[in-house]
């Protein structure tokens, strides 16, 4: 059986590097379906969740992560996806991603409505809602 050779990685770490059957990436266009084989490309990720189909020695069945931006190389066999934000769905504790969008909420309102860390506080109580928006589907 043909596979993907996938290195998954966000800033501070790697999050998966293995063969997987397939791959559905979220792009900024829509999803993209990645099988072995697949023409050279490289995507900007969009906010969403990226669905890996692990091969059946492996136990068959899907590994998803929520993404926030970045980019994937693809090429033949092999798939690079570097994002900005990344976490496995199975690794998401919703109290604690509450907690960090409620001071994230906080801090943006303690700054000037000029500060430009604002964007910032903004980014991360969308990646929070992002997060959240994964746990209520279970």
């Amino acid at each position: 059986m043909a596979e993907l050779n996938v290195q998954f990685v966000r800033p501070d770490r790697a999050l998966f590097q293995g063969p997987v059957a397939s791959l559905v990436l979220v792009t900024y266009a829509g999803e993209l379906g990645v099988y072995p084989g697949h023409a050279a490309e490289i995507v900007a990720l969009g906010n969403g969740v990226v669905r890996m189909k692990k091969l059946p020695q492996d136990g068959g069945g899907e590994e998803d992560v929520v993404v926030s931006g970045g980019y994937a190389e693809i090429q033949d066999d092999e798939v690079i996806v570097l994002a900005d934000h990344a976490r496995r769905t199975d690794d998401i504790d919703p109290d604690i991603v509450r907690r960090t969008r409620d001071e994230a909420i906080e801090a943006r309102e303690a700054c000037d409505e000029g500060d430009h860390r604002r964007a910032y506080y903004d980014n991360k109580v969308n990646w929070c809602n992002l997060l959240l928006k994964q746990t209520m589907k279970d």
